[in-house]
């Protein structure tokens, strides 16, 4: 969620992690959507970003295509009215407009130094991380805004089958109450096969290979409130 007032353990964990990031880059790009006034908690995140003076701040409005013009204007005033910018950036990532020129501007603010990753590297996450996260997007397609914070997928093993063309995936999706385990199964099972059925297609272009996947739901009662669960979920 990036810089926000934690209510758990697991979003005090996630902003130290955010601020430990900030503290580490040379360029910070924080967001605006033009349709929506900026509000209180825009304005608390713009000064935690005080904390940061290293770092070069770009203010990027998004949202630009479903915003009219004089939202764009009022939202731009707004924003620029919380800090001295850097620069301030009306993009649209939908449209594609002018994309171009926030990524221009980014780059033309990072000094020069060595590269970090290898010019065809496209994440640092390993396998695993990256399955779970092809099935946490599939689970979250048209739920409410509770389940996605309540929601943390762990991947017990991949395997690649010796006597046939085919990997095996065990994963575990765990949720904080019976309830939201009601909610991914769905009536006879019926919206855990459609997860299954979306992920897999993602997860066997990811790895090449065709996929079995196996998909146990879990209740981890308030495993965002208990440092051991935290733990054993890996965060």
């Amino acid at each position: 969620p990036g810089i926000h007032r934690p209510r758990t353990l697991l979003g005090e964990r996630l902003n130290a992690l955010v601020q430990s990031t900030l503290g580490d880059v040379d360029v910070i790009g924080m967001c605006f959507p033009a349709d929506e006034p900026v509000g209180p908690g825009d304005r608390f995140i713009s000064e935690q970003l005080e904390n940061f003076p290293r770092a070069i701040k770009v203010a990027v409005i998004t949202k630009v295509d479903v915003a009219s013009k004089q939202q764009i204007a009022e939202r731009l005033l707004q924003v620029n009215e919380l800090r001295n910018w850097s620069s301030l950036i009306p993009i649209s990532a939908t449209a594609g407009e002018q994309l171009d020129v926030l990524t221009e501007e980014l780059i033309a603010l990072l000094p020069p130094g060595p590269a970090f990753y290898p010019t065809d590297a496209t994440t640092d996450d390993d396998q695993f991380k990256r399955v779970s996260e092809l099935i946490r997007e599939a689970i979250l397609e048209g739920v409410d805004d509770e389940l996605p914070h309540s929601l943390a997928v762990t991947i017990d093993d991949i395997m690649q089958r010796e006597d046939k063309d085919l990997i095996d995936v065990y994963a575990n999706v765990f949720v904080e109450r019976d309830s939201q385990k009601g909610i991914i199964i769905g009536k006879g099972g019926e919206r855990l096969r459609d997860i299954g059925a979306r992920s897999r297609v993602e997860i066997e272009a990811l790895l090449g290979h065709p996929v079995f996947l196996s998909l146990r739901v879990k209740v981890a009662k308030d495993w965002q409130r208990d440092p051991k669960l935290l733990q054993r979920l890996g965060f």
